[in-house]
């Protein structure tokens, strides 16, 4: 219910007025395509959605929202295509016939963020893995380490998915008062960054939101890989859906994800 909700809020500010507008002066419509707040936050998305309009005079209409969101409306055909890093969410999807033309259009990664240490044993050694990394974490916030916060995005999207995972299994329950959510109204790699937190965050929107005082505590841990795939609803039939799944898997689509900063192309 609470996916559902934020997305139709999501959908009434960002989307209708643009396309009723639209619808009433006779134009085409433009492709809503739902995308996965980290990959707007990187930039990602709207490279994508620039560079086919303008290879295709085709407009397409953000509709930014947790990755859980955007596939709820993908299958209830509230919009026409979708950006996620969902893997498993959009594979249920794919094989229940609810989103066509699943495919891969773009390998990251995810990582886990804190404050640079200033000697050692204060932040997880570079090199550990995930688990291990959350873990010292906990052991941390346990000695009641002053001021440490881990903030959660907390809303369904891939990267809180990922965070979710890990914390399964390191067989740990976080909880406050050092365990914290963010505001789903604000970028999530900036109030990371604001706040000083220890996070797992998407390498692309780090890359483009984060940065210093915080530092990269782990990077290329397996359980950390990202993959990002479009797809085109089922219920929805905009005539353009095909040809953006098309056009983002081929060889133009590719080309824009690698000139991306902390993406590139699947393998």
């Amino acid at each position: 219910m609470q996916r559902r909700s934020l997305l139709a809020a999501s959908l009434a500010m960002a989307a209708a007025p643009s396309i009723l507008a639209q619808v009433d002066s006779g134009r085409p419509v433009p492709l809503r395509l739902g995308a996965d707040r980290a990959l707007i936050e990187s930039g990602l998305a709207r490279s994508l959605q620039y560079a086919f309009g303008a290879d295709t005079g085709i407009a397409v209409k953000l509709v930014s929202g947790p990755a859980l969101a955007v596939l709820e409306a993908v299958k209830e055909g509230e919009i026409d295509a979708a950006l996620t890093n969902a893997p498993d969410a959009e594979a249920s999807l794919d094989k229940q016939g609810l989103v066509h033309d699943r495919r891969a259009i773009a390998a990251g990664e995810f990582v886990i963020v804190g404050p640079a240490p200033r000697r050692r044993g204060k932040a997880p050694p570079a090199g550990r893995s995930g688990v291990d990394a959350l873990a010292h974490i906990q052991e941390l916030a346990s000695a009641a380490a002053e001021g440490l916060i881990f903030l959660s995005a907390g809303d369904g999207s891939g990267t809180h998915l990922v965070e979710q995972e890990l914390w399964r299994a390191a067989h740990i329950d976080p909880a406050a008062p050092w365990y914290a959510t963010a505001d789903p109204k604000a970028g999530f790699a900036a109030q990371v960054r604001a706040r000083g937190a220890y996070a797992v965050v998407e390498r692309g929107a780090w890359m483009a939101q984060g940065g210093a005082p915080l530092a990269i505590v782990v990077e290329g841990d397996p359980m950390l890989a990202e993959s990002v795939h479009a797809m085109r609803s089922f219920r929805a039939t905009h005539p353009a859906g095909k040809i953006f799944v098309a056009w983002i898997a081929g060889g133009r689509g590719r080309a824009i994800v690698a000139a991306q900063r902390g993406y590139h192309a699947p393998t």
